[in-house]
């Protein structure tokens, strides 16, 4: 039959060998893995049990991704994959899979910051209006909304390079999206951290 999902051939949590009883079931069945990889659009379905179906998807190189601490979401597009805690080969190969490390484009995320705060998050900005253009209504609004409002500063840095970093929390082969949240706060610093070692260990092998 090949792959099953039966955990028959595991042993006991003593150690014990389980004797197997039994032959495969045909509702056991498992199937390969989609390994997404990461550019263009491709997603096919799947009939699953019950006649339900499931989306696989193949290719995908954009994803709903959610800014936590400002309650939104932004369809963004998917530059790069960057750190996987699971498997290195999906770096090396592009794979999306779920809790890998994307970089994704930061225009979407930094107009709408622009537009809500009436605020520069980078040095360069085309969304923000003068003070001058401002009725005295428009004033007070921006003003409440800055008010003990921060970001984050290394996810300053990131969206001054253009990118951000997040992480797929959807499953592309089960639900044919790629959908995430942007890291912020103590798992940018420790993915940071990451990196850098990283890139470190790179240069001391070269040397």
């Amino acid at each position: 039959m090949g792959r099953v999902t039966s955990n028959l051939h595991k042993r006991r949590k003593s150690g014990a060998k389980r004797k197997i009883h039994r032959l495969k079931k045909n509702y056991e069945t498992a199937r390969q893995p989609s390994l997404c990889k990461l550019g263009g659009h491709k997603v096919t379905d799947v009939r699953v049990r019950g006649g339900n179906l499931k989306q696989r998807a193949l290719r995908l190189s954009l994803g709903n991704f959610a800014w936590g601490s400002e309650g939104i979401a932004k369809k963004a597009r998917i530059l790069d994959v960057v750190y996987s805690p699971s498997n290195n080969e999906y770096v090396r190969t592009k794979t999306i899979v779920r809790g890998v490390i994307v970089t994704i484009d930061a225009a979407p995320f930094r107009r709408w910051y622009e537009q809500n705060y009436n605020q520069n998050l980078t040095r360069i900005s085309s969304d923000v209006q003068e003070e001058s253009a401002l009725s005295a209504t428009q004033k007070n609004r921006f003003e409440s909304r800055r008010k003990n409002h921060a970001v984050d500063e290394e996810l300053r840095k990131e969206f001054g390079a253009g990118r951000v970093y997040a992480c797929v929390s959807a499953r592309p082969g089960q639900v044919g999206r790629a959908d995430g949240y942007v890291l912020e706060g103590p798992e940018l610093e420790f993915l940071v951290k990451k990196l850098a070692q990283k890139k470190k260990g790179k240069g001391t092998k070269k040397a």
